[in-house]
């Protein structure tokens, strides 16, 4: 029998309790407009966020949600940019991609003729890591854009769907690792390319890596512990008939989101279900954590990011931002960032009971 799961009637008639009984510990500092949907997530900064638009706009807004500077780019910013350094790499669905300086949006280099970027960058110190809408991997150089290495579409297996997205791909102890629709996960040495280990997956949703393992969710309603290093299967557990989120770590648990819709807890060690609850609408991205606080954004038009306690009852707090959160929020410090679909960007203080 899988743990208990608070009904959604009973998590909906909770947060209307909770909102009209008590002040939320949440502040809002601000709501800004980007003037145009979004799709591609926020970038934390040390000091505020990057938010691209499908206006082809990326801007870097302050904690005090004020753009500091925005470049135009002319084409969509549909997947993250990375930030290594002080540069920022950033691509568009036009196959634009342009390094900026951090400090002040100054383009440094641009590349033209390029695929188009569809799949979140990720970067390190010397290379921006690029996943084109056909499978093959390029590492660019981030202080010129000149390539590194080259990685085709590995051969023997099915193409992805060139106009949609690929998860976004994991970037950790030297390994990167990408998920290639129907065509499977692959590891790649960041330093060469040279093909580490494949895994015949299909319906990947998302990659989470923490130490040694990479955590994988699949549309089928599978979960997956594989070892980052060999790609050897640690355990598979299949919690639900159909998944709807990639992986997240957070308090000491593995989330993932169902479309009936519930949010379940798995133990990493091995992927059995610790507990459940019921959600206004599926989580369809990543949770984040802030203390002791698991933060879920849902899909839904009524957009409702929600605060919990795991195992205590109703939300801490609910938030209701009228358009579905397909991003992860972002936690800087007590604030706490998050995207709607319709572009804009809004700022909550987080403020914690005093013990």
């Amino acid at each position: 029998m899988p743990p208990p799961v608070c009904p959604r009637l009973v998590l909906l008639l909770a947060i209307v309790a909770l909102m009209a009984a008590c002040r939320q510990p949440t502040d809002k500092l601000f709501a800004f407009s980007s003037d145009a949907p979004s799709r591609a997530g926020l970038v934390p900064l040390g000091d505020g966020v990057l938010v691209g638009n499908e206006a082809g706009r990326l801007l870097r807004l302050s904690p005090q949600g004020e753009p500091v500077w925005q470049v135009e780019l002319g084409r969509e910013v549909a997947a993250r940019p990375t930030v290594s350094g002080d540069s920022i790499i950033v691509g568009t669905v036009g196959g634009t991609l342009v390094s900026l300086t951090l400090a002040q949006g100054t383009e440094r280099w641009r590349l033209t003729g390029q695929p188009a970027v569809l799949t979140a960058l990720v970067s390190d110190a010397g290379s921006a890591y690029v996943v084109a809408p056909d499978g093959s991997v390029r590492a660019l150089a981030v202080d010129s854009g000149e390539v590194r290495w080259r990685r085709p579409l590995p051969p023997g297996g099915p193409r992805p769907e060139s106009t949609r997205p690929l998860p976004s791909p994991v970037l950790a102890g030297g390994v990167l690792v990408v998920a290639l629709g129907d065509g499977g996960v692959v590891a790649l040495s960041a330093q060469d390319g040279t093909v580490r280990w494949r895994r015949p997956l299909t319906q990947v949703l998302g990659l989470e890596a923490r130490g040694e393992a990479l955590y994988v969710s699949t549309r089928k309603g599978e979960v997956l512990a594989l070892g980052l290093a060999d790609g050897q299967v640690r355990w598979r557990q299949t919690p639900a008939k159909a998944l709807t989120s990639p992986p997240s770590f957070a308090l000491g648990n593995l989330w993932v989101g169902t479309d009936e819709p519930l949010l379940l807890a798995l133990s990493p060690q091995d992927g059995r279900e610790v507990f459940r609850v019921g959600l206004p609408a599926p989580l369809v991205t990543q949770v984040a954590e802030y203390r002791e606080w698991l933060l879920v954004p849902t899909r839904g038009n009524q957009g409702w990011l929600l605060g919990l306690k795991p195992r205590e009852g109703p939300p801490v707090f609910s938030l209701r931002l009228d358009t579905p959160l397909l991003t992860r929020p972002v936690v800087l410090g007590e604030q706490l960032f998050a995207q709607g679909q319709d572009g804009r960007v809004l700022s909550w203080r987080l403020q914690p009971p005093k013990p």
